[in-house]
Parts: structure tokens; C-alpha cells; sequence
């Protein structure tokens, strides 16, 4: 699997090109800062921090941390595919692609939630919405300083 990973001719490309690898890895990093800028704004408000209102800004910080997540993950793959051996025998690679499932798990759980759908109409925001706004803090927090990690391993 890992060789049909790593003979994709998109990893192949990214291998032979170090403009190739330049491109992607920046809008990997622009998919982690709009994926980090939006969650982090949004979850400190849920958690209880700051008095704008959710219903203003709620809707285009979840848009924009969508639009950095699409971006980071196929980005992160493509980089991954470029040795992914080395990867998968990289401890922080391993934490910090658990921490994506959490991260990933925790948004499909918070946005199926009512209490979110309530607060981010201008309702009042739920314990259990602030506890899972906090918990997303720190898992992306988290995802960002094992992704630095890697390369220090």
C-alpha cells in the first residue's frame, strides 16, 4: 500500500519539483491558518470568552474554517504521499494524525448537537457546547504543534 501511496505521480511530481513541493506545502499552511484563525476565534466564543454575537460571525468563521480544512487535509495527504514509510515511523506523524480523528470526530459531534445549532442562532450556549468548544481548542492547538514536531523527529 505504501508503495502505490508513494508511486502516485502526484508524489513523484512533488519528489522531482521543489517548486511543486513549495506550492503545496504553502497552501498546506494556508489551509492550517484558515482552519486555525476561524476554529480558535469561534470555539474561545462558545467556550464564553468575549460578547459578539454568535449568530454574526458564527456563520462565516465555521465557512472559513471549512474552507481551511478542505484545503490542509488533501494538502497534508499529498505531502504524506511523498514518503510515507518515514511518516508512519514518525511519532509526532502518529499523534498528530490521531488528533486530526479527534478533531475531525469532535465537529461532526458538535455540529449534530442542538445546543450548537441553538447558540450559534443566538441561544444560549450549553455547557456541553462550551466543554466541546474548549475540547476543539486544544485538540487544533494540539494538531499544529505535533505538525511542527515532525520535523524535529
Amino acid at each position: 500500500m505504501l508503495e502505490l501511496i508513494s508511486g502516485w505521480q502526484g508524489a513523484e511530481w512533488l519528489r522531482g519539483s521543489g517548486t511543486a513541493y513549495l506550492l503545496v506545502n504553502a497552501a498546506h499552511i494556508l489551509g492550517i491558518g484558515l482552519l486555525l484563525g476561524a476554529i480558535l476565534p469561534l470555539d474561545l466564543r462558545l467556550a464564553g470568552f468575549g460578547s459578539t454575537r454568535l449568530e454574526v460571525i458564527g456563520p462565516f468563521l465555521v465557512r472559513a474554517a471549512g474552507v481551511g480544512l478542505a484545503l490542509a487535509l488533501p494538502t497534508g495527504l499529498w505531502l504524506f504521499s511523498v514518503d510515507p514509510g518515514s511518516y508512519l515511523g514518525n511519532r509526532a506523524f502518529l499523534i498528530k494524525a490521531a488528533l486530526i480523528a479527534l478533531g475531525l470526530a469532535n465537529i461532526v459531534i458538535m455540529h449534530s448537537d442542538k445546543g450548537f445549532r441553538v447558540a450559534m442562532g443566538g441561544g444560549a450556549v450549553s455547557g456541553v457546547v462550551r466543554l466541546m468548544a474548549a475540547l476543539s481548542a486544544l485538540v487544533w492547538v494540539s494538531v499544529l504543534i505535533a505538525g511542527r514536531w515532525i520535523g524535529f523527529l
